[in-house]
């Protein structure tokens, strides 16, 4: 089929190198408000060609959003509008319930089917797509019984085709989810991050000291704005109660170090020590 991605960047780009790997995608048409972005798309044969939304859409049997949140929660109605009957539409965002509210009422909603491919890097731009990067990945769709049949089974195909085991759940639960297993963690990165650069002025001292733990968890803290504070904004609600347990959690470990209470902390780690076999499974 041919395919129209919205967002040739990180997860788009890797949509597209796997789909076409696969024989999926038999044509992919480009579509990002960065040019430069498209132009190089193009030359790592990320995309056939590049287009223009309405050209693409009209063009394409499956058309791809992979763009920030906020973008794909103001693109997803005129994408809709230019569709035709036969057409799916699907998303790759990392929040949910504020683009399937925003199109709850329009007349096309069932050819939409939301989709979160449970993968992602620090990284963005077209350079940083990766081939098979999905394999063995969850892929989570909201609210399947509000997206047509053959709509719906279109994104399983895709789902199988990107080698996911596909999970489905509704968009408020999804949210909620993705708070505590995903936006908890780039917010504790990002405040790690900036920890280390308030009270460690020296660049040269925390390259030479930094650990592979370091490393590893301020990791996330190299991941754009431009992408995490739509998620943020979206998923407001959610990732602020995460946030507090997350801060009372913190004071506990402060307060045992405070009171010299070092079975407490014993017992803190200990407990932590418990995702491991959840991780393991």
């Amino acid at each position: 089929m041919k395919i129209a991605v919205i967002g040739v960047g990180l997860i788009g780009g890797s949509m597209a190198l796997k789909l076409k790997a696969g024989g999926s995608a038999t044509y992919i048409l480009g579509i990002d408000m960065n040019n430069a972005h498209l132009r190089t798309a193009k030359e790592l044969a990320i995309i056939d060609e590049i287009s223009t939304l309405e050209n693409a859409v009209e063009n394409s049997d499956l058309i791809i959003l992979a763009i920030p949140v906020d973008a794909a929660k103001a693109l997803i109605s005129t994408v809709l509008d230019l569709i035709k009957p036969h057409q799916t539409v699907m998303d790759a965002g990392s929040t949910k319930a504020g683009i399937v509210e925003s199109i709850k009422d329009h007349p096309k909603r069932s050819r939409f089917v939301a989709f979160h491919p449970m993968w992602g890097t620090e990284n963005s731009g077209p350079e940083a797509a990766v081939y098979d990067s999905f394999s063995g990945r969850a892929a989570v769709i909201c609210d399947r019984e509000n997206s047509a049949e053959d709509a719906l089974k279109t994104v399983e195909n895709v789902a199988e085709s990107l080698g996911m085991h596909l999970i489905y759940m509704s968009a408020a639960d999804h949210d909620l989810h993705t708070a505590y297993i995903s936006h908890i963690s780039h917010i504790t990165s990002y405040a790690l991050a900036n920890t280390v650069l308030e009270k460690e002025q020296e660049e040269e001292t925390i390259f030479q000291l930094a650990s592979t733990g370091f490393s590893s968890t301020v990791r996330l803290a190299k991941s754009h704005p431009e992408m995490w504070v739509p998620i943020f904004k979206q998923n407001r609600e959610n990732v602020l109660d995460v946030l507090n347990e997350h801060i009372s959690q913190l004071n506990k470990f402060k307060e045992a170090l405070e009171n010299k209470d070092f079975e407490v902390l014993a017992d803190l780690i200990s407990n932590a020590n418990k995702i491991r076999s959840i991780l393991q499974k």
